[in-house]
């Protein structure tokens, strides 16, 4: 990662996840067998659904937005080398939310207080696309979380662009305004695939940039002395411009349902009465909606 010109501008650390850093043409390999089910519109629509969830979840539990932004991309990492029928989005979003609290030091959110938040979400805010309540129970979160850490190799650090952002926007001078629209920005990337695709500090660049075309603020010559790849500003630019296009044709609670119900999904779901399954302390993965690896 370059730095910046000039010595009064912030100078960011070099970025350490570089193997999280994945190219377009390997996100688009992983998830072929996918895309044989459903078309990259609806895999993006389902994606969008279960960040939101994961929002919606979080904002319940009281959840810093920093441990909300962790746990989506936990979920957008797992099933970039994941197909959808490993691991039902509905239980992974949940365990992604457990994990993601405990790397953030937020502290550990207890599994009733998680299970009855994920009961009362589902049945009251996410109606429109499931009929049955919640199926998964306890012990289904903690072996979803050891398959979790499995899969992220135990790379749990994530950097998130808000901390670049402020340090742009300090050295920018920009107002409340423009750091509002940027963090708003940076919020909405979570429903692409930015996050997996390029480094936190140009996520910033691109969000604080787009708040500036937005707001109409010249900003030219401060943007023109950075040391960075500006194209690739731009795509991730196009790549949230992408998202609003779809966003402006797509109504989630008319669609949603089928969409859930045509994804690709575990071979074996939980089908026991939630009192049966919160007994069986076994953890068998036919309990657990979680398939094989490679699906």
């Amino acid at each position: 990662m370059q730095s910046c010109s000039g010595s009064p501008k912030w100078i960011p650390r070099p970025y350490k996840s570089q193997e999280w850093v994945l190219d377009k043409q390997e996100l688009t390999s992983n998830r072929q067998a996918d895309l044989q089910v459903i078309t990259e519109d609806e895999y993006q629509k389902v994606m969008i659904f279960f960040a939101n969830f994961i929002q919606v979840l979080g904002e319940q539990l009281k959840l810093r937005q920093q441990v909300i932004a962790t746990a989506t991309v936990y979920l957008k990492r797992f099933y970039s080398h994941n197909s959808l029928r490993c691991v039902d989005p509905l239980l992974l979003a949940p365990t992604c939310v457990f994990l993601a609290s405990k790397v953030e030091e937020f502290g550990v959110i207890s599994n009733s207080r998680l299970i009855n938040t994920c009961q009362t979400v589902v049945k009251n805010k996410l109606a429109y696309a499931y009929a049955a309540e919640f199926p998964y129970r306890n012990n289904h979160i903690l072996e979803c979380e050891f398959y979790l850490l499995e899969n992220l190799d135990c790379c749990l650090v994530v950097y998130q662009p808000y901390r670049p952002l402020l340090q742009y926007t300090q050295d920018l001078n920009a107002d409340d305004n423009t750091v509002s629209v940027a963090w708003r920005l940076i919020n909405d990337s979570l429903r692409t695939e930015v996050c997996l695709l390029y480094p936190p500090y140009m996520i910033a660049l691109a969000c604080l940039h787009m708040a500036c075309v937005i707001l109409n603020k010249d900003n030219k010559q401060w943007f023109a002395e950075l040391h960075v790849n500006l194209e690739k500003v731009m795509e991730i630019s196009r790549h949230l411009l992408a998202l609003y296009q779809l966003w402006r044709g797509y109504d989630e609670k008319k669609e949603i349902q089928a969409l859930l119900q045509k994804m690709p999904k575990p071979k074996t779901q939980p089908s026991r009465p939630p009192s049966s399954a919160q007994k069986d302390l076994n953890g068998q993965s036919k309990d657990l909606g979680v398939g094989g690896k490679h699906g």
